[in-house]
């Protein structure tokens, strides 16, 4: 959690906190979710899912609880491809779902 808020300092200082909740989303996608994205939603692969979703609203700072919210509702509206599994913060798909802000 230490760590966290240390990046989370940096993040703000480069103005880059959005991009810092998109590798958040990443950690925590590879720890509950190695395999990537579900072929099958059955009630493991759920667990999974809603482990790594629920632990990324966990740990977002409150600036961006609602943008997260929003990028939850898609990705589950719109799910990605089987085997989806974002490498870095700037992955194409998770930069549709939580694009940086503009300045």
């Amino acid at each position: 959690m230490q760590v966290l808020r240390g990046l989370l300092a940096e993040a703000e200082r480069r103005k880059q906190v959005t991009r810092f909740v998109r590798d958040i989303f990443v950690r925590l996608w590879s720890q509950s979710v190695p395999e990537g994205w579900p072929a099958v939603m059955d009630d493991d692969n759920l667990f999974k899912v809603a482990e790594a979703l629920g632990s990324w609203s966990a740990y977002t700072p409150e600036t961006h609880e609602e943008r997260v919210k929003q990028a939850r509702a898609a990705l589950r509206a719109s799910p990605p491809p089987p085997g989806w599994r974002p490498l870095g913060p700037d992955d194409e798909f998770l930069l549709t779902l939580l694009p940086d802000e503009r300045v």
